[in-house]
């Protein structure tokens, strides 16, 4: 693996940010007591995949997330249903997965879209992208052709960084989704799931961070129409792991602040 560093910039406030959370980190870590309640423990994973799952318009309720992870009927779109029960086996399967590897990140993918989307556990094998609600181009990932060297890239980064994890961890999600390596229904559901790290709030991120707080679930906000023929045959924009020179290299500046 070539190990290239995402290009991107890291600015005082990134450090600041970066020191006030280990801070944070260090006064939890003084009440460890707490995560060893397991009654809590399941507590706040039900909160936490609620509030996630809300993001991407999940409707049940937190009350109802509770009763489908007790085993309990919940008159509710089924799809609501199976992605609450995704996510949770997700959290629980997190410390069998090498956040590190592309057959895990599959796995894990396979697990949250499972009886959701078309392509589920695989990577795409189509052009895709981000479009609003009028059908506008925002982003379009990476040729399929392309996806899995770039992912393999990005993660072979990841796995040899010397930086910090709470950064390490942003930029691979930044980078991940410039990449698209998944149908948008599924990077949606990724998103939702809390998961995305195999993103920022992935396996990347907690097994990295593992004494740390969740991190925060980043989310499009958009409603993804039928791709329109246009955009099929627009010019890719993706990932900035590979060259200038590069067919499939993303239209974004080659170096980005993270503010």
């Amino acid at each position: 693996m070539k190990n290239k560093q995402p290009p991107f910039q890291i600015t005082n406030k990134i450090i600041d940010d970066v020191a006030e959370i280990s801070e944070l980190v260090g006064r939890l870590s003084a009440h460890n007591h707490l995560s060893s309640n397991p009654n809590l423990r399941r507590t706040n994973r039900i909160r936490t995949i609620h509030g996630s799952l809300a993001i991407e318009q999940n409707t049940l309720s937190l009350e109802q997330v509770t009763a489908v992870l007790n085993g309990k009927h919940v008159l509710a779109p089924p799809k609501d249903i199976a992605e609450v029960k995704n996510a949770y086996e997700i959290y629980e399967r997190l410390d069998e997965l090498d956040p590190y590897s592309v057959d895990d990140l599959l796995t894990a993918h396979g697990i949250m879209t499972r009886g959701l989307v078309e392509e589920s556990g695989m990577f795409r094998t189509r052009p895709d992208g981000v479009v609003d609600q009028e059908g506008h181009v925002l982003h379009f990932g990476t040729l399929p052709q392309y996806v899995p060297d770039l992912v393999m890239e990005l993660l072979d980064w990841a796995k040899h960084s010397d930086l910090h994890m709470l950064i390490r961890s942003c930029v691979f999600h930044y980078e991940l989704e410039l990449i698209h390596p998944f149908l948008q229904t599924a990077m949606a559901a990724l998103e939702g799931s809390g998961i995305h790290c195999c993103s920022l709030n992935g396996i990347l991120c907690l097994h990295g961070c593992q004494s740390s707080p969740s991190s925060t679930t980043i989310s499009r906000n958009t409603t993804m129409p039928s791709m329109p023929a246009t955009m099929q045959a627009s010019p890719p924009r993706s990932s900035s792991l590979c060259s200038p020179s590069s067919k499939h290299r993303s239209s974004t500046p080659s170096i980005r602040v993270m503010q």
